[in-house]
């Protein structure tokens, strides 16, 4: 995983919860904390992050991800408005993840490895999301959405149908905005 990643982790969690909090998370995940943006770091450094903080905040850690992802979505704004300014509503964003963003992602981090999506139109105007990544992070893709609908300043209900946690070959998610 990207070590932008994990200095947006870091911003978020001191931003809510204080510097203390971030040692204290470091200090249970058994990590040093030197993470540079343009760096890879194991995989499993974010999930010993990730449990820290479900054990130390009391919530799942679907929660966190979740949380971490709409809270990094201003941070990510800021640092690429380009990615943002873009578009004027989440649909089209999430939409753009593969042809658009993630391939300007790969150029600006090398190396890194960007989940699939794909997309399906309902007839009552939903979006469902499926999603694939070896990292099965889809709660932090949830997130995200989240994040991005709050951005422009839009509701979003995100509704998991399948995942990959459970057993299934990908996620589904049913995005709906209103």
């Amino acid at each position: 995983m990207k070590g932008i990643v994990f200095n947006v982790l870091e911003e978020v969690v001191v931003a809510n919860h204080g510097e203390a909090t971030w040692d204290d998370l470091l200090d249970a995940a058994g990590s040093n904390g030197v993470y540079t943006s343009l760096g890879s770091y194991a995989d499993d450094q974010m999930t010993r992050l990730v449990k820290a903080a479900s054990d130390a905040l009391g919530l799942t850690a679907t929660d966190v991800l979740r949380w971490f992802g709409r809270q990094a979505i201003p941070r990510f704004a800021e640092r690429y408005p380009v990615f943002f300014t873009s578009y004027t509503s989440t649909r089209p964003f999430v939409q753009a993840l593969n042809t658009i963003i993630h391939p300007e992602v790969r150029k600006l981090y090398t190396g890194a490895h960007c989940p699939h999506f794909d997309f399906q139109e309902t007839d009552d105007g939903a979006l469902l999301i499926g999603y694939k990544s070896p990292r099965k992070l889809c709660a932090l893709a949830h997130g995200f959405i989240e994040g991005t609908a709050d951005h422009y300043h839009e509701h979003v209900e995100v509704e998991h149908l399948k995942c990959m946690d459970q057993g299934d070959e990908r996620c589904l998610m049913r995005m709906a905005l209103h």
